[in-house]
C-alpha cells in the first residue's frame, strides 16, 4: 500500500516501506503460529473423541477362490479314494498270498520214527509250557532244563518262573544298549548262558510267585517290545543317554505289561528273596554248566564267541568242538541221565510239526554227506541260524538211527499228536543244531581236551 505524501521513486520512500513491511511480518508470523497450534490442539481433541474400537465379524472369503479350493478338495478326495481302493486290493492280494503261502515239505511215509513219547523213557521234566507270541524260547528251554537239573541234584521238583528271568534280561539288554549308545541289538532273543547271568545277579522265583501275565492271559510281548524299542530309538535320536532315567522308563513299560517282579515272596511258610531261593533252596551253581559249539571259524578245543545275533552281550565262553565230539557230547549226556539245553535252526523242510519229527531230507543233502564242511557251509551262508532253543530230555534208537525227545515251547510242536513234544533224528542234530548247554559232570572227557589243540 503506498505511503501518503512520499515519492514512490525516492530512496526515502523505499527505505520506509521496507521497515514497515518487516514490522508487519514480525507481528503476523507469531499470530499465524498461534493459530496453527490451536488448530492442532483442537484436531487432537477431535481425534480423542472419535477413537477406533475393535469388533469381530465373519471373514470375507473371495467366492472365486473359495470355489477353486472346493474343486481342489473334491479332486483330492476322489484321487485318495482311488488310491485307497488300489491299496486295499493289493493288501487283500498280499493277505491271501500270506494265508495260502506254501512251504516245502516231503513225504514222511518212509521215515521210521518212534511212535510215542514213552518210547524215549524221558528224564524228569515238567509238562511243556507254551511261550505263545514271544521270542523267549531261550528262557523257556533253559528254565525247563534247570528244573530237571534241580530235580536231579536235589530231588526237589519246583516249577520256576520263566518271565521273572525275561523281565530282568530286558532290563540288562536296555542297560547294554544305553552303555553302548545303541551299538548293540535290542531283541527278544538271547542265549541259555544269559539265564545263568541273570540268576546270579537277580536270583529266581517259583512260577507261582511271578507269572508275567498282567496285561494278557497268554504271553504276548508284541506291544511291549514295540514300546521299549520306540523309546530307546527316541533316546538315541535325541541323545538322551541317562542310564538311571532310561532304565526307570523301561521298567515302567515292563511293569505295565508283565507286573513288577517280587523283591521277596513266601515259600514253605517263610519269606525269602530270589537270591536266597537260588542258593539255599535250589542250590544252583552256574559255574557247573558249560556251553559247546562246533564251527570251523574258531580253533577247536578253545573257548570262542558264539557269533549269532541273539548273543547280544556277547559272551566268549563257548567251547568249540569238532562235530563228531560235539554230537557225542549230546548223545552220551542224555544216555547217562543228563538232559541237555540245545539250540539251532528250525526253518527247514524236514522240520514238520504235524509229523512230530525233524529230519534232513535227501534232496537237501544225502545222509553220508553230513559232516563238518557241509555244516559249516550252511552256517556261513546263514541257511543254518540260531532260530530256536529247546530242551532235550530223552533218547531212543529206531531202525539203526538215533532219535531224541525234545520238549518245545513253540507252536509247531503242538500241531501234531504230542503237544509240546517233537522228535529230532541224529542227522538233524548234526547239521542244524548250533549250540548246547550241559552240566560239566556229563562231559568231563571233553573238558579235559580243552586248551589242548588237537592236530
Amino acid at each position: 500500500m503506498p505511503i501518503a505524501g512520499m515519492d514512490p521513486e525516492s530512496a526515502a520512500y523505499r527505505k520506509r516501506w521496507k521497515r514497515e513491511s518487516q514490522m508487519k511480518r514480525s507481528v503476523i508470523l507469531p499470530i499465524t503460529l498461534i493459530l496453527i497450534a490451536q488448530a492442532g490442539v483442537m484436531a487432537s481433541v477431535a481425534r480423542a473423541d472419535s477413537k477406533d474400537s475393535v469388533r469381530y465379524e465373519k471373514r470375507y472369503r473371495d467366492p472365486v477362490l473359495k470355489q477353486m479350493i472346493a474343486e481342489n478338495d473334491s479332486l483330492k478326495a476322489l484321487a485318495d479314494s482311488i488310491t485307497d481302493e488300489i491299496n486295499a486290493g493289493y493288501e487283500k492280494i498280499e493277505k491271501d498270498e500270506k494265508e495260502n503261502r506254501k512251504v516245502i515239505r516231503f513225504d514222511f511215509s518212509n521215515v521210521e520214527k518212534p511212535g510215542s513219547v514213552a518210547e524215549f523213557d524221558p528224564l524228569f521234566h515238567f509238562p511243556p509250557v507254551p511261550q505263545y507270541l514271544t521270542g523267549t524260547c531261550w528262557c523257556f528251554c533253559t528254565t525247563s532244563y534247570m528244573e530237571s537239573e534241580i530235580a536231579r541234584i536235589t530231588g526237589r521238583k519246583i516249577k520256576l518262573s520263566e518271565l521273572y528271568t525275561v523281565y530282568w534280561e530286558y532290563v540288562e539288554k536296555a542297560r547294554g544298549y544305553i552303555a553302548k549308545r545303541g551299538n548293540q541289538p535290542f531283541v527278544e532273543g538271547a542265549e541259555s548262558d544269559g539265564v545263568f547271568i541273570i540268576w546270579d545277579k537277580y536270583g529266581i522265583v517259583p512260577a507261582e510267585a511271578y507269572s508275567g501275565l498282567k496285561e494278557y492271559d497268554k504271553h504276548n510281548h508284541g506291544r511291549m517290545l514295540s514300546e521299549m524299542k520306540d523309546y530307546l530309538d527316541m533316546v538315541g535320536e535325541k541323545g538322551y543317554w541317562n542310564e538311571e532315567a532310561n532304565i526307570t522308563h523301561i521298567r515302567a513299560i515292563l511293569d505295565r505289561y508283565l507286573g513288577a517282579p517280587p523283591a521277596e515272596f513266601e515259600f514253605e511258610g517263610k519269606m525269602i528273596s530270589p537270591k536266597e531261593f537260588l542258593k539255599q533252596v535250589l542250590k544252583v551253581d552256574s559255574s557247573d554248566y558249560v556251553q559247546f559249539i562246533s564251527t570251523l571259524s574258531e580253533p577247536f578245543y578253545e573257548t570262542a564267541k558264539f557269533d549269532v545275533h541273539d548273543n547280544w552281550r556277547p559272551t566268549r565262553t563257548y567251547y568249540n568242538l569238532p562235530l563228531d565230539e560235539f554230537y557225542q557230547g549230546i548223545r552220551n549226556s542224555v544216555k547217562n541221565g543228563y538232559t541237555v539245553c540245545i539250540g539251532g535252526d528250525v526253518s527247514e523242510p524236514g522240520y514238520n510239526g504235524p509229523e512230530d519229527a525233524c529230519v534232513i531230507p535227501t534232496f537237501d543233502i544225502p545222509w553220508d554227506y553230513i559232516d563238518q564242511d557241509s555244516r559249516e557251509l550252511r552256517i556261513f551262508k546263514k541257511t543254518t541260524d540260531d532260530d530256536h532253543g529247546v530242551h532235550l530230555i530223552g533218547f531212543s534208537r529206531k531202525s539203526g538211527k538215533d532219535w531224541f525227545l525234545i520238549k518245545d515251547s513253540a507252536r509247531a510242536s503242538r500241531h501234531g499228536r504230542f503237544h509240546g513234544y517233537i522228535f529230532y533224528r541224529e542227522d538233524y542234530i548234526k547239521l542244524k543244531m548250533l549250540s548246547y548247554t550241559v552240566h560239566k559232570d556229563a562231559v568231563t572227557g571233553l573238558l579235559k581236551k580243552m586248551g589242548k589243540r588237537q592236530e
